[in-house]
């Protein structure tokens, strides 16, 4: 039997999947970080460029120092960014020189592994990428192969991408993605060996999701058929529409007679210290998911799943999940089958949302269903349904978009904004609106610590404070006196 080694996902992918990726911010990661680097992990899922957007629109904070703090507390462990086409947090496309240093700042401040995705499967633009990447100084680059269902996608195909893509010197790893959760254990008996002839004796991971139940039967065949590396999640950021937990893997990896080098304490102290986090800041555990057939249809990967759920809930349309689901399956199909990863999912989800809660089918169109009509991100896998495509490219936003003229290039981009920026502060304003980032630095520096039991306390003392009735309180437990008097 092999030895196996873990990727850890909780920060970034358990997070988008289980806590729409808002749940996590600095404090809270590096306050687990000295003892996540202990276990073992051979890195950590730990960013991509939607984290980041998500890390100064939501929490305020900088994403360019949580990666030096992150780096600083975790020395010798990996830390991953996982990219999608050449594009940085916003979903427009740019150009090289733009990438190339978006690669370069993210070299510079501590990221040294890094997974190169693209949903169309262009081989040219991967190659690319994982070209620049290596150019800058980057460490381990690892391409993403990803796993759909479809006529064409058999594992002929994925054997001769992998092959294609392995000849390059500038891409050391492999892994099977499989964001949905759709591979089946027999699947996957003819899926990893053809996948493994392909990729010329390059070491191969997996990443499949629990969406329906299917990841943690896969994992234990998936390393009997020569899977190096299998990526979990800890406590309540495991299962669920997240991956495989990590604590059950471990133990039934073992069971099958595989050796698995971590340090077992440290890592049930993560595992603990992210149960504890959710149950103070009530967020929701990822429980083992039942098999749902519907699945193999619309292919929708968790992160999105969640996203779509609370976008309908804020708008108090909860009840109608199951019409946009179907609607997916739908939308998937009149716009060519395109493989359901980042961006797509996204992309698809929001245009069967409008068609349900709208007056009429594809009468409110996003820019990014215009711009994968017009061939932004690529041809299609299949052609796009005609009646569907003139639908789409009649509305008077789809000819504004075809006038656009092609991305700028960096010396204009930076001519938009005062001389002395840093790098890393350019990036964030050329692709984000200004309030956002202003609102960051105005913040300040993030948090160094966060301690989940003080939450409680923590909140009973704000509550209190607001109230005008109270002179004094005191709170009275075994071992714990506080008393608060007004002046």
């Amino acid at each position: 039997m092999a030895k196996i080694e873990l990727v850890d996902v909780s920060i970034r992918d358990g997070n988008q999947s289980t806590w729409s990726a808002t749940g996590l911010n600095t404090p809270q990661i590096l306050e687990i970080a000295p003892v996540m680097s202990r276990v073992g992990f051979r890195a950590l899922d730990f960013s991509s460029s939607t984290a980041m957007g998500v890390a100064v629109r939501v929490h305020q904070e900088d994403p360019w120092e949580r990666l030096r703090l992150m780096r600083a507390a975790m020395p010798d462990t990996k830390l991953q960014l996982i990219g999608t086409g050449f594009r940085f947090i916003s979903w427009e496309s740019q150009n090289n020189e733009f990438m190339r240093l978006v690669y370069r700042c993210l070299i510079v401040n501590g990221m040294d592994r890094f997974v190169v995705l693209d949903p169309m499967f262009d081989v040219p633009a991967m190659l690319e990428t994982a070209r620049i990447i290596r150019e800058e100084g980057g460490g381990e680059i690892v391409v993403a192969v990803t796993y759909t269902l479809s006529a064409v996608h058999d594992d002929l195909f994925y054997q001769n991408l992998a092959a294609e893509l392995a000849a390059s010197p500038n891409i050391d790893r492999f892994y099977i993605k499989d964001p949905a959760g759709l591979l089946t254990p027999d699947r996957a008996r003819s899926l990893i060996p053809a996948v493994r002839r392909g990729t010329g004796g390059k070491a191969l991971e997996m990443h499949s999701h629990c969406t329906i139940g299917l990841a943690p039967l896969t994992y234990p065949l998936a390393a009997e058929l020569g899977v190096d590396v299998l990526h979990v999640g800890l406590g309540p950021l495991g299962n669920g529409s997240s991956l495989p937990a990590a604590l059950r893997t471990v133990a039934n990896l073992r069971e099958h007679g595989h050796r698995v080098d971590i340090d077992d304490i440290a890592l049930q102290r993560a595992d603990d210290y992210f149960c504890r986090l959710a149950k103070a800041e009530g967020l929701p555990f990822g429980e083992p998911g039942e098999y749902d057939a519907s699945f193999l249809r619309h292919q929708v990967a968790g992160g999105v799943m969640t996203t779509t759920r609370r976008q309908l809930d804020e708008l108090k349309l909860l009840d109608r999940f199951p019409e946009v689901m179907q609607e997916v399956d739908r939308v998937r199909a009149e716009l060519g089958y395109p493989v359901m990863v980042t961006p797509f999912p996204q992309i698809v989800c929001t245009q069967a949302m409008y068609n349900v809660i709208g007056k009429e089918r594809y009468g409110t169109v996003p820019d990014q269903v215009i711009r994968y009509v017009l061939g932004s991100f690529g041809r299609p896998i299949a052609p796009v349904d005609p009646d569907v495509k003139d639908r789409i490219l009649s509305h008077r936003r789809a000819k504004e978009l075809m006038a656009e003229p092609p991305p700028p290039s960096l010396a204009e981009m930076r001519r938009k904004f005062p001389p002395g920026l840093s790098d890393e502060e350019f990036l964030l304003r050329a692709v984000m609106p200004g309030e956002q980032v202003d609102a960051m630095l105005a913040a300040g520096p993030a948090k160094r610590h966060y301690n989940p039991d003080l939450r409680p306390v923590l909140k009973l003392l704000t509550e209190l404070a607001k109230r005008r009735d109270l002179s004094e309180f005191v709170i009275d437990k075994p071992g714990f006196r506080l008393e608060a008097r007004g002046a």
